[in-house]
């Protein structure tokens, strides 16, 4: 093989590229990554394990009539219950069908219809995954509950007086008290559910189908910017894993699935612009910055795409979008500001609240690092040895953006590494004390393409890892938010 041929190989992750950008690959080294991976995949295991064990033992020290956890099994927001529902056998299906036919299929299928092939396997894994906890528990009443978006929809009857007003109800103490999620996210979360209301479209099904299709959706987003950055080779190769993500658990049905799949969209909007991969680039590059707005009004946490975003202008070598990304952006700006809600004050009343409640006794110290814990159900194990290969080609890509684009497989472990660091931020931010194997899926979505650097002999063996873990915890443990 010519040297022009090899490199061509390596830069879209052919089956011949070494772990970064090197040459061929003898067996003995491929074994030596294979029982690398294992023993990546062994420790991220071993402090699930840990972040368990220790977190019962402080569950020992109770304040007031519960553990100062909050958790009934930690790491995870959940309740030990054994279980199986109408969608067992479903999701049973559709991973066997994965799990056997996903890799044949990333290959061969045209790729607009392999986009659409994934979106479609991730919403029949998770609906599927939903259903085993029944149809009211597990979709329809999953939306309805105390805490959540559907309590307050009747409350908003006037736009302007409800934005005006907002941040007066978050507060414990304050009058009509907004439901612990309608108060820990800006207005747009709730006038979601309140849009979906006004046209037909309300009660806790077709919010719970909204959720998921939207959610699911993130998928093909996915897809989309891995293509635009790292070429299509490695798009393929993930897209059975994003399809089968151990995170549909928690996409069916909460609204952080939701949120995920508008901000997934925005930076695959973003990707297309800033490679200009599209025939309108200006147009492409308003409709991320629109997304990007939205998103930030239905999440504070959201504000931390910023790291995302810099990844893929770093990749695309090229800030042309970023006017057309700050007018969209600035539309959300102006309206919500115009109609009586500032955004700074939301998030500091915010912060104020969330010391109000479990937070105040939750231990920084445990979750900083069980909430890292937390994420190995939610990625997999499979995405954990992806990125253990990812690791060693991030500084190499990035010191390389010098002299050129970083590709393939290079742009591909930089991508993963902007979502890392945007779960590292929200980390050490203090303003995520558990449930982060939901709240982070807009950041954890991004570490599933890693698995684009496993070796393609082992992928079926790593997707039935993925399909088992997600199935136990479905069946084992009621999760909740």
């Amino acid at each position: 093989m010519s040297g022009a041929a090899w490199a061509g190989r390596v830069a879209v992750g052919g089956p011949a590229a070494g772990p970064v950008y090197g040459g061929p690959v003898t067996a003995s080294a491929q074994k030596r990554a294979c029982r690398r991976d294992l023993w990546a995949v062994a420790g991220a295991v071993a402090l699930f394990v840990l972040a368990a064990v220790v977190g019962r033992v402080l569950n020992r020290t109770v304040y007031g009539a519960e553990g100062i956890l909050r958790l009934e099994w930690p790491p995870l927001y959940a309740w030990w219950l054994p279980h199986v529902g109408p969608g067992t056998p479903a999701a049973l299906a559709v991973a066997a069908l994965v799990v056997v036919q996903g890799p044949t299929a990333a290959r061969r299928l045209p790729w607009r219809v392999l986009v659409a092939a994934v979106w479609g396997a991730a919403m029949a894994w998770t609906w599927s995954l939903a259903l085993v906890d029944g149809w009211g528990r597990g979709v329809a009443e999953r939306l309805t509950t105390s805490l959540e978006y559907l309590q307050s929809v009747d409350r908003v009857r006037h736009l302007g007086a409800f934005l005006s007003d907002f941040t007066h109800h978050i507060l414990v103490g304050s009058p009509d008290l907004w439901p612990a999620h309608v108060a820990g996210h800006p207005p747009g979360a709730l006038l979601t559910f309140v849009g979906l209301d006004r046209i037909g479209l309300g009660g806790g099904a077709w919010a719970a189908a909204w959720c998921v299709t939207v959610g699911s959706s993130l998928t093909a987003a996915v897809m989309v910017t891995v293509r635009a950055l790292c070429g299509e080779a490695l798009a393929r190769r993930a897209a059975p894993f994003v399809a089968l993500a151990p995170a549909a658990v928690w996409i069916g049905v909460s609204a952080d699935g939701y949120f995920a799949g508008v901000a997934a969209w925005a930076v695959a909007l973003l990707a297309l612009a800033a490679t200009r991969r599209t025939r309108a680039p200006r147009l492409t590059a308003l409709g991320a910055g629109l997304l990007l707005g939205w998103a930030w009004y239905l999440s504070y946490g959201l504000t931390v795409l910023v790291v995302l975003g810099a990844a893929v202008l770093l990749l695309a070598r090229s800030a042309r979008p970023l006017p057309y990304v700050g007018a969209g952006v600035l539309v959300w700006v102006v309206a919500f500001t115009w109609g009586g809600f500032w955004w700074p004050d939301g998030y500091t009343t915010l912060v104020e609240r969330y010391y109000q409640g479990a937070a105040k006794v939750r231990p920084y110290g445990y979750f900083l690092w069980a909430n890292l814990a937390a994420q190995v159900a939610s990625v997999g194990l499979a995405t954990v040895a992806g990125l253990r290969r990812a690791a060693g080609a991030v500084w190499p890509a990035v010191r390389g953006t010098r002299r050129a684009a970083p590709a393939g497989r290079g742009a591909l472990a930089v991508l993963v590494a902007a979502g890392l660091g945007m779960v590292v931020l929200a980390d050490v931010s203090g303003m995520s004390k558990a449930e982060t194997e939901r709240i982070w899926l807009p950041f954890a979505v991004w570490l599933l393409p890693a698995c684009a650097l496993l070796p393609a002999r082992t992928h079926r063996w790593w997707l039935a890892a993925q399909a088992v873990l997600a199935l136990l915890v479905n069946h084992l443990l009621l999760t909740g938010w």
